[in-house]
């Protein structure tokens, strides 16, 4: 397999004059482009892009880990994430995790090897310290509250859109609340656990463990959890849903079982996607195409920072 001294010497020229005409800079005579051209078809040479990019210690690739490739949320951080890799003319390289955790850290093997400039990852089930572990060789930028660490994240601060979600269901005069959450033990679902467990304190309210239904990430788990919810003889009267799809599975199963949306159950989702408005579900409003725009533009530079995303209430007609 030829190399660029081997076609320098064909062309009778320096591998300097190789190198310009590869990367197709100016000051080579016309002359010695057409020899070092011609070498270049003689012996079917093509560059070996893995060599140019580690000498030049840069890949122009960017890696994304998401937990689920089908799942609307991490679709819309990853469109925004895209149209700036777009504009900035980098590639990008999706690692689909599944919450597992040798996944994760094939990634972040990855960017130790220099295979990819940095890292951006979505929802995280490495402990903490690893991810620390892996700073010194690129930027990580977590989706999660980073506040007080050495890692640069874009986040939502899910007790504050959770106490937001719940005050506005006791404004409405509910007093047993539920919440559907998809991993219990992630950091922003334990954000969501603390407000939950704060708001009944200061309500005064019992705490029910019947009310909190784990593991709802899919439009069919919202069957799961009306299954659930009617055999229990103290159901609540109102749930918080960490995501619309969720919150879209529930309301369509309440109406086939003649479960009547909000009379019978009030319903607040999470994201504010498409389906939570064809379906008229009210629901916490988190931009995550704006979140994925922040989590790029953090990648592309040096310093550590931390960006709050705000969200805010969108009234329908679920609660």
């Amino acid at each position: 397999m030829s190399n660029i001294r081997d076609i320098a010497r064909m062309a009778g020229v320096s591998v300097t004059t190789v190198s310009r005409v590869l990367n197709d800079e100016p000051y080579v005579s016309e002359d010695k482009k057409k020899a070092v051209l011609h070498a270049i078809e003689v012996t079917n040479y093509h560059r070996n892009f893995n060599a140019v990019n580690l000498s030049k210690g840069k890949t122009n690739l960017m890696g994304i880990v998401i937990p689920f490739s089908n799942h609307p949320y991490f679709g819309l951080i990853v469109e925004g994430i895209a149209n700036e890799a777009i504009k900035n003319n980098i590639k990008l390289m999706l690692f689909q995790s599944n919450y597992d955790e040798n996944r994760e850290i094939e990634a972040l093997e990855m960017l130790k090897h220099k295979q990819i400039d940095s890292l951006i990852i979505c929802s995280r089930i490495c402990r903490f310290e690893i991810i620390q572990e892996y700073l010194k060789y690129g930027q990580i930028i977590l989706s999660e509250d980073t506040r007080k660490t050495s890692v640069s994240s874009t986040f939502i601060d899910h007790y504050k859109a959770f106490k937001i979600g719940l005050n506005y269901l006791y404004e409405k005069g509910h007093r047993k609340i539920g919440y559907c959450i998809g991993r219990s033990t992630g950091t922003n679902s334990l954000q969501r656990e603390m407000a939950y467990k704060d708001f009944l304190k200061k309500y005064n309210l019992p705490f029910i463990n019947n009310y909190i239904f784990n593991n709802c990430f899919h439009f069919e788990d919202g069957e799961r959890v009306v299954q659930s919810f009617i055999h229990l003889e103290n159901h609540p009267t109102a749930l918080l849903v960490t995501s619309d799809q969720v919150a879209a599975g529930i309301l369509t199963c309440c109406r086939d079982q003649g479960i009547i949306i909000p009379d019978d159950l009030s319903i607040i989702g999470f994201d504010n996607q498409p389906i939570s408005k064809a379906m008229k579900i009210t629901t916490v409003e988190i931009p995550l195409v704006e979140v994925g725009k922040k989590l790029f533009n953090q990648a592309i530079k040096e310093d550590v920072t931390q960006e709050e995303v705000l969200v805010k209430m969108i009234e329908r007609g679920s609660v």
